[in-house]
C-alpha cells in the first residue's frame, strides 16, 4: 500500500465563502478522495509515466525517480516534497490592473478556448474560424460581466499552422483589458514567442497563466515536456490540463478515470515543481465520457458534471485551485439539449466549490462555438452566481413586520420598501435575455427565440462596444514577434 500524502487540512470551498450557510456538494467522501489519491500513487510508482526528455528525464532521475524502459517511476516523498511546496490562490491581472484570483474564494468563469469552427446563427452553418472571429469573440467576452478571464476562442485557419497558437493570442491581446490566458502551446519555442508578447503588457510572471495537456494515457512526449520546463523557467503559473476520455484512453469506471487524471496532474506538477518549486499551479481535469455507441468523447452527458465536481474534491485535497468544464455540449446548435446539458455540467461543479469554470461559447464537444452561445452563457454563469448566494435568513429577510404591516393595510407587497430593498440586492436574478412575457404577448409581439435574441445581442455589443487599443508601439512590437516566430517555425 503506498503512502498516503500528509495534509493537516481541508481547503474551504469557495462556493461555500459566497453564501456562508451553504455547504459544499460532495460527490465523494473523504476516504474515497484519499483513496483516488492512493490509487493515484500506486499508478505513478509502479507503472510510472511515459517520459524520454533526455534533460527533464535525468533531472527526475536524480531527484529519485526510477527507470522502467521509456517510463520513470515516481516515488511518494518526490511527489509529497513538489505537493509542499504549492498550494493556495493564483492571481492574474489584465492590462487595465485588474487582478482576478483563482482560488480565492470567488467562482471565475472563461470561455471555451481553441474550437476550430464557429457556428452561425442565422443560417445553422459552421465554417472554420478565421483571426477576425478571435478578435470578435475577444471584444465581445471583454464586454460581458461573467467572463472574468478571457481564453483565445479559436485556432484561425487563415494563418499557417505552425502560427496557429501564436496568432490566438497575438490577436486576441488588443482588443481585452481583461487577463487573458496562454494559447494552448505545444513547444518551448511556443512558449518562448508567447512570453515576449505578454511582456508587451507587462511582467509575464503577471499577466499570463499557461496549460499543457498530458497525452493520455500518462505519456509526456519530448516537446510537450519542453515547453512545461519553459513555462517552468519563466515562473508563469501553469495549469496541468489533462484530456483523458473514460473509455478509450482512460478506465470506463469513473474513479477508474479520476485516479488517471490525477495521476496525470501529479506527473505535470513533478515535472515543473521540480524545475521551479514553488511554481503557482493550478489544477485543472478535463475528463470525459466515451459514447458507447459510436466510441467518440461525450462532452454532453451528466458524468461530466460528476467527474468534474469529483476533480474539485482531488484539486482541493492538495490546496490547490481548480479550474474544470462547467458550460459543456455536445449539441451542434442552440436547442434543447444544448441547454440542459450545460446547465447541468455547469452547476455540479459550481456547488462543489470549483474555483474556476470554463466553457462559455462552447458547442459541439469543443470543436465549435458561437457568438450567440457566449451571450446565453453569460446569463447562464449569472444564474450560477446566484445559486452559490443561497438564502439569506436574517431578521430583515424573513419579513414578519413587513407581513404584517401588509396583512393590516394594503394586502399587496409591491410597493413596500421591503421589496425595492431586495430587488436591488439581486434577490430575484432577471435574465438580460430569457422569454418572461405571457404566451399571448410573445406570440403577438413576434419575438424570437432566446438563440435569435442572442445573437442580436451579441451584434449590438459588437457594434458598440469600445476597447482601449494598445499603443502603437505595442502593436508593432507584436508584429515584430510574429514576423520572427514565422522566419523561425514556418518552413
Amino acid at each position: 500500500m503506498p503512502e498516503k500524502l500528509s495534509v493537516s487540512s481541508r481547503v474551504t470551498c469557495p462556493g461555500a465563502s459566497e453564501n456562508n450557510s451553504m455547504e459544499p456538494f460532495k460527490i465523494l467522501s473523504e476516504q474515497e478522495v484519499e483513496e483516488i489519491h492512493n490509487a493515484s500513487l500506486q499508478v505513478l510508482g509502479e507503472m510510472g509515466v511515459v517520459l524520454t526528455h533526455p534533460a527533464t528525464r535525468a533531472m527526475l532521475l536524480e531527484a529519485g525517480a526510477k527507470e522502467n524502459g521509456d517510463r520513470l517511476l515516481l516515488p511518494v516523498d518526490l511527489i509529497n516534497q513538489c505537493l509542499a511546496g504549492c498550494g493556495g490562490p493564483v492571481t492574474t491581472r489584465g492590462r487595465n490592473g485588474k487582478v482576478v484570483s483563482i482560488g480565492g474564494g470567488e467562482l471565475q468563469w472563461h470561455n471555451l478556448g481553441g474550437a476550430r469552427d464557429i457556428y452561425d446563427t442565422a443560417t445553422g452553418k459552421r465554417r472554420g474560424a478565421t483571426v477576425q472571429d478571435i478578435r470578435d469573440t475577444t471584444r465581445l467576452l471583454d464586454a460581458l460581466d461573467q467572463a472574468t478571464t478571457v481564453t483565445p476562442f479559436f485556432t484561425p485557419l487563415d494563418v499557417p499552422g505552425e502560427l496557429m497558437s501564436l496568432a490566438m493570442y497575438r490577436h486576441a491581446l488588443p482588443f481585452t483589458t481583461k487577463p487573458l490566458q496562454g494559447p494552448g502551446v505545444q513547444t518551448a519555442q511556443e512558449v518562448k514567442f508567447a512570453v515576449e508578447m505578454a511582456q508587451v503588457i507587462g511582467p509575464v510572471q503577471e499577466v499570463l497563466t499557461m496549460s499543457v495537456s498530458p497525452v493520455s494515457p500518462l505519456t509526456f512526449p519530448d516537446e510537450m515536456v519542453a515547453s512545461m520546463v519553459e513555462i517552468a523557467r519563466y515562473g508563469i503559473p501553469f495549469g496541468p490540463l489533462p484530456c483523458p476520455t473514460a473509455g478509450t484512453t482512460a478506465p470506463l469506471s469513473l474513479a477508474g478515470a479520476l485516479t488517471q487524471q490525477n495521476a496525470e496532474v501529479l506527473a505535470s506538477l513533478v515535472i515543473v515543481q521540480s524545475v521551479n518549486p514553488g511554481l503557482p499551479m493550478i489544477y485543472c481535469g478535463r475528463l470525459a465520457m466515451m459514447e458507447p455507441r459510436t466510441g467518440t468523447s461525450i462532452w454532453g452527458g451528466v458524468e461530466l458534471g460528476i467527474a468534474s465536481a469529483a476533480t474539485v474534491q482531488l484539486g482541493h485535497y492538495y490546496h490547490l485551485p481548480v479550474n474544470v468544464y462547467g458550460l459543456s455540449t455536445n449539441s451542434h446548435s442552440l436547442e434543447i439539449q444544448n441547454g440542459y446539458e450545460r446547465a447541468l455540467n455547469a452547476i455540479i461543479p459550481a456547488l462543489a466549490g470549483a474555483d474556476e469554470l470554463s466553457g462559455i461559447g462552447e458547442m459541439g464537444a469543443g470543436v465549435m462555438g458561437s457568438l450567440a452561445q457566449i451571450v446565453v452563457d453569460n446569463d447562464i454563469a449569472a444564474s450560477v452566481r446566484r445559486t452559490l448566494r443561497g438564502i439569506e435568513v436574517s431578521e430583515a429577510s424573513q419579513a414578519v413586520e413587513v407581513i404584517r404591516s401588509v396583512m393590516d393595510g394594503p394586502r399587496t407587497f409591491v410597493a413596500e420598501k421591503h421589496t425595492v430593498d431586495y430587488l436591488r440586492n439581486g434577490e430575484i436574478f432577471i435574465s438580460k435575455i430569457a422569454e418572461r412575457s405571457t404566451f399571448d404577448e410573445w406570440h403577438l409581439a413576434g419575438r424570437a427565440g432566446m438563440a435569435q435574441h442572442a445573437q442580436a445581442k451579441a451584434e449590438t455589443i459588437l457594434k458598440n462596444h469600445q476597447v482601449p487599443p494598445l499603443e502603437q508601439q505595442q502593436e508593432r512590437e507584436l508584429e515584430r514577434i510574429m514576423q520572427a516566430a514565422e522566419d523561425e517555425l514556418v518552413h
